[in-house]
């Protein structure tokens, strides 16, 4: 009898522990920081939250010592608005944004990264923030006349150098381009380096960007494709936008609260023309959702 009351104990006791183990990962569910606070009050009470960018200019970029770009002013802006005035930004490889925030090295990651439904499967997006489209860049005269992805498709010979992690490699692959046709790269600059000594015959990314690293690159054999023919694919145009982790909802719901605020102001075009973007054409429509976008239906 003593024995069936010990091991009566004994269950329940284990019981209660896996009880209050299953508690503790429902609070670590719900986005909550060190001693119990939320990630949220967290960030607001040591003032100071860290942001992973990507180097692409003009969305995130070092210069003079000091991080700039479209995407480094939109975030200070609105972490501002929620009080947290001490950004910590941090460039990244593209391809280690995600797997960074996933493993606690960011707070948030932002950089023009564009919303897609394999993305959204790591990644919690807050609402979008801008829109834009794809560029070409090529060897001085374009030597193999390539206008557009199918181009490309067509010359089994032509290659292209494409940023690790990047959106353009599934978008060239569904215009045709196949898997051996393509180069891996860290950034934009390592692309350009392939296209300029000839390893690769072109390179792709977002039109702004190939634009922006042109002008400030050494690479004087290079040029943009000016008739650049638009990808009809799923995705274009793009809808750039801040990511969270997925346990972070109070903090991405805060977040698209004052960036919402930020956009219906003046503050936001002049944020996106002082980085050389288009307050008419690049600021995301207010009817464009992210959970449209995840779920495909943008």
């Amino acid at each position: 009898m003593r024995k069936l009351l010990l091991a009566s104990v004994l269950c329940f006791s284990f019981v209660l522990l896996a009880a209050c183990g299953s508690n503790d990962e429902g609070n670590e569910s719900s986005g909550e920081g060190e001693g119990g606070d939320s990630v949220l009050a967290q960030l607001k009470e040591e003032g100071t939250v860290t942001v992973g960018f990507a180097n692409e200019k003009p969305y995130a970029y070092q210069e003079d010592g000091e991080l700039k770009g479209a995407a480094v002013d939109i975030a200070k802006a609105v972490f501002a608005e929620l009080g947290i005035d001490n950004m910590e930004g941090q460039l990244a490889e593209f391809g280690q944004l995600i797997p960074g925030l996933n493993a606690g090295k960011f707070d948030v990651i932002t950089a023009g990264m564009a919303i897609n439904p394999d993305r959204c499967k790591n990644a919690d997006f807050g609402e979008p923030e801008m829109m834009y489209g794809e560029g070409l860049v090529v060897q001085e005269g374009n030597p193999l006349d390539l206008h557009s992805y199918a181009d490309i498709a067509e010359n089994p010979d032509a290659t292209i150098a494409i940023m690790q992690g990047a959106t353009e490699n599934e978008f060239v692959k569904s215009e045709g381009v196949s898997d051996d046709q393509i180069q891996s790269a860290p950034d934009v600059p390592a692309t350009f380096s392939a296209v300029s000594s000839g390893r690769a015959d072109a390179t792709t990314g977002t039109g702004m960007s190939l634009k922006k690293a042109l002008e400030t690159s050494n690479a004087e054999n290079l040029e943009l494709v000016t008739d650049f023919e638009q990808p009809d694919v799923e995705g274009v145009p793009s809808y750039g936008a801040a990511a969270f982790h997925k346990d972070n909802d109070e903090l991405r719901k805060a977040y698209n609260e004052k960036l919402a605020e930020l956009k219906a102001s003046d503050e936001f075009g002049k944020i996106l023309e002082a980085n050389g973007f288009s307050a008419e054409t690049n600021i995301a429509p207010d009817d464009i959702t992210t959970e449209e976008i995840c779920n495909g239906e943008i």
